[in-house]
């Protein structure tokens, strides 16, 4: 396994990439409301993407037919947009998104409350994104890999949510999908020893009940296999000597 190590000028480049997502998920949270098609949402975000003169990576990629993946309720991650699919008061909706700016990678997930929510599924996108800050704290230089997936796991387990285990985050630059993979969940080994310049995609799924999914037979949508709610953040991470810096977050 090789994990590439960024050159400051790489570095600039993941950066821009990361701002421009993170303007892009700051419309579409604006934008969520019941009565959108989960396809209304996937073309916003891909004119926004455009407008800013970059390409969705995630269009055609393995033959993925978006732009954005929208996933709602018991939807994991992966959901494909469809005119009929209509957002509803109380439901939650995940959007996975992401850009390639002049040849780098960015990759970000948040989950939006649409409309008025259950306390119990608000709890679940809070501990979510909560998740994700405790596992980055262990995203130092000279930290292991796995002490994110650790300090995630113990984050979530206090709440009793399942934590999923067939999908991982993973590095992130000239590729969406780089080395290595890191889990969301506790590893006996340590992991690679991390180095500034690395830049990383961490993203918790997490969901109500338990851990276990399944994937349809459209290929790519993954539903939790009890039918209980899922909430899904992730940023695109720059390990540096210091602090952790979030390229996603605006």
């Amino acid at each position: 396994m090789s994990v590439s190590i960024k050159s400051a000028r790489e570095i600039e480049l993941m950066r821009e990439a990361g701002r421009l997502l993170a303007q892009v998920h700051e419309e579409l949270g604006k934008a969520i409301e019941p009565g959108m098609s989960t396809l209304d949402v996937d073309r916003l975000g891909e004119k926004l993407i455009r407008d800013f003169g970059c390409v969705p990576n995630f269009l055609h990629y393995n033959g993925y037919p978006a732009s954005i993946c929208v996933s709602v309720n018991n939807e994991v991650v992966h959901g494909i947009p469809k005119k009929n699919r209509i957002l509803k008061e109380g439901d939650i909706v995940s959007l996975d998104a992401g850009l390639i700016y002049k040849g780098y990678h960015s990759d970000a997930a948040r989950t939006h409350a649409v409309g008025k929510i259950s306390p119990e599924a608000q709890q679940l996108i809070d501990v979510t994104r909560q998740s994700f800050f405790e596992g980055i704290k262990m995203a130092r230089e000279g930290a292991h890999l796995h002490d994110i997936s650790a300090a995630i796991d113990a984050y979530v387990r206090q709440f009793g949510y399942g934590i999923v285990r067939d999908l991982v985050g993973h590095g992130i630059g000239t590729a969406l999908h780089e080395d290595p993979q890191i889990p969301n969940f506790a590893q006996r080994r340590r992991g690679v020893r991390l180095q500034a310049g690395m830049t990383l995609a961490i993203e918790p799924m997490i969901n109500a009940g338990g851990w276990e999914v399944n994937f349809l037979d459209d290929g790519w949508t993954v539903v939790t296999r009890d039918g209980s709610l899922s909430a899904h953040y992730e940023n695109t991470v720059l390990v540096t000597d210091g602090e952790p810096e979030i390229l996603t977050l605006l």
